[in-house]
């Protein structure tokens, strides 16, 4: 593993590989049950029961990261599921394209809520958990709409159209509609 990439050899893992459509384009999300069990369980099982799906990129700040999960687009909302114990590592650090929970001031307060990385964030190495790296359609990340001011509120965001599990989805044709 390098570091550009940090994610295991196991690219063809379907059961570990998160689709997420956006507006403009497919991100493929390799999922990292190596080092955050909990986390990617939670994901998988919420994107299984389509919670993801039409929710907003409610904060997105420019030059740090894209953050959604929340049904209410407030960022105060979650899932009815219970809150998840954090599982921080020294084993992965926040580069461009990770994946990482977000959370309140409690580090097992984690829920519904993530993040994707715009660029490297060494500070919250240690302090969030990774549960996935984008291998593929950073580019559909990158015209994420963005927020405005510190806080990076978003007017009228940018939503997942879907989220769905490789292991799940039917194989289909570039560009074919699901």
């Amino acid at each position: 593993m390098t570091e550009e990439t940090q994610t295991p050899a196991a690219e063809t893992d379907a059961e570990n590989t998160l689709l997420m459509e956006l507006k403009d384009g497919t991100v493929t999300i390799q999922l990292r049950p190596d080092i955050a069990p909990l986390h990617v369980e939670r994901i998988k099982t919420l994107t299984r029961q389509g919670f993801y799906n039409g929710i907003v990129f409610h904060r997105v700040i420019e030059g740090f990261m894209a953050q959604g999960g929340d049904p209410t687009g407030t960022g105060t909302g979650g899932s009815e599921l219970g809150n998840v114990p954090a599982e921080f590592t020294n084993k992965a650090k926040f580069l461009r394209g990770t994946c990482g929970m977000a959370r309140a001031q409690s580090p097992d307060s984690a829920n519904s809520q993530f993040f994707i990385m715009f660029q490297p964030g060494s500070f919250l190495d240690g302090q969030y958990t990774i549960w996935g790296q984008v291998t593929a359609g950073m580019e559909a990340v990158d015209k994420i709409k963005r927020g405005a001011g510190q806080s990076g509120q978003v007017q009228n965001p940018d939503r997942i159209i879907g989220m769905r599990i490789a292991a799940d989805a039917a194989p289909a044709a570039d560009g074919a509609a699901s």
